[in-house]
């Protein structure tokens, strides 16, 4: 069960400097961090986006931002994008703190600093100091890639190269189509103010599916939703809207792959609910449980 969270190129077209820019992209990280989203897509919006602040950009910061901290000197070094990476909120994810640790350990990013000769290589892990680890046959590293490391024990350290996909948020730049094509992609989810009302009974009808399937929820740009960013008229979307139901019982996607637009905040009393805003109040409400 996989949980994707996409968000457009053009997210900070409205930040008037690259401070705001950075502090919005750092709770739209932190939103995907608290709920537990698997996956954090940048998908390209580029008729919407303005000035320096791009897909270049948002992808970097949002990289940046979900890199532990004791990794982020030795992974990135001083950066043009990165001028208020000070600023951004602290994400704690419990897969970089080792919070989830039992007795079998925890799985943490570690960078190699240095490939040595019989198959080991020496780890920055955020240890102390940077360990030697053998390398599992059949795996190839180089200086400088990301590698997962489980710890054990820290005193004595014992550790070991895990040949599994990184612990903690995947920050991708890819396709809207290609994003909701994926295999895993469960129920795919449009938000958009245009779309069905979230109610309590689609909730739960909905809670079921995503428990069974995964869940991919699309966002849309400040003063560009997804309508806009799609190119579909809204009054078509709202046509669309009148949804019954996900059990997938003959119901056809909606163009242009969704199963679904949702309006998650069917009463909002402020003529703009922001981006970051939207993911806090969508992902609270579709992460609850039957």
């Amino acid at each position: 069960m996989t949980v994707s969270v996409l968000v457009p190129s053009s997210l900070t077209r409205e930040a008037e400097d690259k401070r705001e820019a950075t502090r919005k992209l750092g709770y739209v990280a932190r939103a995907a961090t608290v709920f537990r989203a698997d996956r954090l897509v940048v998908f390209p919006d580029r008729e919407g986006e303005r000035g320096r602040f791009g897909g270049e950009f948002v992808d970097t910061v949002l990289r940046y931002a979900t890199t532990p901290p004791y990794l982020r000197n030795e992974a990135w070094g001083m950066r043009d994008e990165l001028e208020y990476a000070g600023i951004l909120p602290p994400l704690r994810a419990v897969s970089q703190t080792g919070s989830e640790s039992n007795g079998s350990g925890s799985s943490r990013q570690g960078i190699v600093t240095e490939v040595g000769p019989d198959q080991r290589v020496r780890v920055n892990c955020g240890l102390q100091h940077p360990i030697s680890l053998n390398v599992p046959p059949g795996m190839e590293l180089e200086e400088g890639e990301r590698v997962t490391v489980r710890i054990s024990s820290r005193r004595p350290v014992r550790a070991k190269l895990e040949d599994e996909p990184l612990p903690g948020l995947d920050v991708e730049r890819t396709d809207l189509q290609a994003a909701l094509g994926r295999e895993d992609a469960g129920v795919r989810i449009a938000a958009s103010r245009f779309g069905a009302e979230l109610t309590v009974g689609r909730l739960g009808t909905l809670a079921g599916r995503r428990e069974r399937d995964g869940m991919t929820v699309v966002f849309g740009a400040p003063e560009r939703g997804l309508p806009d960013i799609l190119g579909m008229d809204e009054e078509a979307v709202d046509a669309l809207s009148n949804w019954d139901g996900v059990d997938g019982d003959g119901v056809e996607p909606i163009d242009p792959g969704f199963d679904l637009w949702l309006n998650t905040v069917p009463d909002q009393g402020s003529d703009v609910v922001r981006t970051e805003e939207a993911l806090f109040a969508t992902l609270a409400s579709l992460t609850l449980r039957e």
